[in-house]
Order: C-alpha cells, then structure tokens, then sequence
C-alpha cells in the first residue's frame, strides 16, 4: 500500500524517481491498460485476471510482482486526467510492433467479458490515435482478438470426439 502511494505522488509530480526505464515501461503500460479495464465502471474479475496474464506473460513476472504493479498502475490511473501522458512516454519507449501489441493487449482486455461497448472502443480509438496506430491497424487487431475468443470459445464448447480406435475388422 505504502508503494502505491509512494508511486501516485511521484507520478503527480511528474517524477518516477530512481525507477529504471524497464520499471516505468511496465508501470505505464500497466496504467493504460487499467484505464482501458475500467473506461466506464468498475474492473471486473475476468478483465483483472486477463490483465494480470497480459502484464506476467508480457514482461515476465511471477504472481506477486505482477499483483503489485497492477496495484501501482490502479493507484496511478485513480488520478490521471488523460490518456496523454501514458501514451506519450510509451511513445518514445515502443517501436510501432509495440505499440500495436498494445492496443491488441487492451482489446483482449475489454473483450476478456464479452462484447466492447462504445465506451471501450472510444478509449481503444483515442489510446490507438495517440499511440500512432492508424484505424485500420487499430480495426484489424480487433477482429483478430475478437475472432481468437470466438474461436476459443467453440473450442471450449464443442464435445471432445473419442479417439478413433485402429480399425481391425
């Protein structure tokens, strides 16, 4: 708890101390995604346990470092005015791969309980434009992730077929 704080008060003042690039990334990153995660209420269970999968598989974190940093991002995120100020340092961190692996990230994000609503993809379109990723790059990452849920979800669905026994006969 005493980190959050110390981290919200050294994002106001628009100091990250002694964090290294490799921290404030992750921070930022971590930030912008929980904006995304509670545009418009707030943050569910399915989209915090996405989130948390996202930000350990993307920089390698194991459970509690991962827990804390989405902690530090949701104390962060609580008082940012904009999406300004995330994205720009993310700006001049990330290559455009990045950045569209990004704006992929936060559409599994919001599509991690169910269908974007018009307040997800406003934030995505505003995040995607300030990041640099044209609309269309922006509309292809969409129909990726939401045809890669669909799809799993069928999986998920569809009866498993028993194993085809050698035919003897």
């Amino acid at each position: 708890m005493f980190g959050a704080v110390k981290t919200l008060l050294s994002y106001l003042a628009g100091d990250l101390g002694p964090r290294t690039t490799t921290d404030n990334h992750r921070l930022v990153t971590a930030a912008l995604l929980t904006r995304v995660a509670t545009v418009h209420s707030e943050m569910s269970e399915a989209r915090r346990e996405t989130l948390h999968v996202i930000l350990r598989s993307k920089f390698a974190l194991d459970d509690d470092s991962t827990r804390r940093l989405l902690e530090d991002a949701i104390a962060m995120n609580r008082n940012a005015i904009d999406l300004y100020r995330f994205t720009r340092q993310l700006n001049e961190i990330l290559d455009d791969d990045g950045r569209s692996q990004l704006v992929q990230a936060m559409w599994e994000v919001v599509y991690a309980d169910g269908i974007a609503n018009d307040f997800d993809k406003n934030i995505i379109w505003r995040a995607a434009d300030l990041l640099g990723v044209s609309s269309r790059r922006r509309v292809e990452l969409r129909r990726k992730v939401s045809l890669d849920r669909a799809l799993s979800q069928d999986r998920d669905v569809l009866p498993q077929l028993p194993a085809l026994a050698g035919s003897s006969n």
